[in-house]
């Protein structure tokens, strides 16, 4: 299995950035500019120092970040480590067959690195990388962070924890404020308040309902019905999951409140068609830069709400993990960097220099400031809803793809709905 798993892991090309949550400003791939070529060859030369001039060697996605040197001392300084920072590739193809192949030769030039969820699906069962539940996510610790996240993305098999989330990022729903007070809307409750507003909110060429639908996109929309409708993503014979591909067609087909030709839509043209108007709410990641930077964030334009309760309220959270290297040979080093990325003054660190809203929750209470509208909505997710991670098998971007595929296909009326659910039943025992 696990030759396999290398095989797969090898030969495959994953394209991890159209699926990652913008939980902050470091985890957009949009905002990187530094060239893939420079932080791609110079890792091998580079790292040498680990052990000698510096302690360990992080491989970083947020080198490009305007604060990272501030961020980098900071690290220094509360750990007392020498820290070798080297530029993961911008490119998320080119890293993550980077990363597989670092890991799975057992290169031992990196010690610390980042991984998005696709990564850590694909890593945790490996044994590629370091268990953390004895030095680093230890129970005391573990508990703050959402329980969900940490056991459906960075807990293995045989219970390992391999990751220390870097930030918390949720799948929300946002709502377009001018349009719920044009429909006479004081809130989305439940799925009959949702209908209705879907409903109300579309005419003259608006749409009530916006997706990102996309093919290797859809799958977190897709994911987040089932959660809502009491569903579960690894059965298709659940009833829930069969109600929730029927309201998705039905939003499409039979109420045309969403329109079929988002199907070619990622998150840059759902959020340009949400900032001109044409949809009334949509579920997307972070804390709504991309409104911000359009002028059209805030409580009286776009912004967002609590998950409204169908079967049960259900939202994702997401985050990029740093990970040990199980060759890294400055373990000891690791630990510390890890130990403090886990607590308050890391979180800290992270928030003031990066915008990454800090993965505990206890962290989170304490430094983030009350008056952050951000803050209110977080807590509210993670007191009121159920939090989990997305749902990925090891052959994720297979997994995906596939799934988006006949989706789409469901959405335009080429397969039925039996179809679909026995395809996905299929996809879901290959990609184990």
């Amino acid at each position: 299995m696990k030759k396999k798993l290398i095989s797969i892991l090898l030969s495959t090309v994953l394209t991890a950035g159209m699926l990652t949550g913008c939980g902050s400003k470091s985890s957009s791939e949009n905002e990187t500019t530094a060239t893939d070529t420079a932080s791609t060859t110079e890792v091998t030369e580079n790292a040498s120092g680990a052990g000698g001039e510096y302690d360990l060697t992080l491989y970083s996605i947020n080198t490009t970040d305007p604060d990272f040197d501030a961020w980098l001392t900071n690290v220094e300084e509360a750990t007392g480590l020498k820290i070798n920072a080297i530029a993961a590739p911008t490119d998320s193809d080119t890293r993550q067959q980077k990363i597989t192949t670092m890991l799975s030769t057992q290169d031992k030039s990196v010690d610390i690195m980042e991984v998005n969820d696709e990564m850590a699906t694909a890593f945790k069962n490996s044994g590629w990388l370091e268990p953390l539940n004895d030095t680093v996510m230890t129970e005391d610790i573990v508990n703050h962070f959402a329980t969900g996240y940490v056991s459906d993305m960075i807990t293995a098999e045989d219970g390992s924890i391999i990751g220390v989330p870097g930030y918390a990022g949720y799948l929300a729903l946002w709502v377009n404020q001018e349009i719920m007070d044009e429909v006479g809307m004081d809130s989305i409750d439940n799925l009959d308040d949702f209908k209705q507003y879907i409903q109300s909110a579309t005419k003259d060429g608006r749409y009530g309902y916006g997706g990102s639908w996309e093919k290797t996109y859809v799958f977190n929309e897709i994911a987040e019905f089932v959660n809502l409708f009491g569903g579960d993503y690894y059965d298709w014979s659940n009833e829930g999951n069969r109600e929730a591909l029927q309201f998705m067609y039905d939003m499409v087909n039979t109420w045309k409140v969403t329109p079929i030709d988002q199907i070619a839509d990622k998150y840059e043209q759902m959020n340009q068609k949400f900032i001109d108007g044409k949809y009334g709410c949509v579920f997307y990641w972070g804390t709504g830069s991309e409104y911000a930077a359009a002028d059209m964030l805030g409580t009286d334009k776009i912004h967002q709400i609590a998950i409204p309760t169908f079967q049960k309220s259900s939202i994702f959270t997401d985050s990029w993990s740093y990970v040990m290297n199980s060759a890294s040979e400055h373990k000891d080093a690791a630990v510390k960097f890890l130990q403090y990325m886990a607590s308050e003054g890391g979180m800290q660190a992270s928030w003031d220099n990066f915008d990454r809203y800090p993965a505990r929750s206890d962290v989170a209470e304490k430094i983030v400031p009350d008056d952050s509208a951000v803050k209110e909505m977080y807590t509210t997710y993670a007191t009121k809803s159920e939090v989990r991670g997305r749902p990925m098998l090891p052959q994720t971007m297979e997994f995906i793809s596939d799934m988006g595929t006949i989706f789409q296909d469901y959405m335009q009326d080429k397969i039925t709905l039996d179809q679909f659910c026995e395809k996905a039943q299929a996809y879901v025992e290959e990609c184990q």
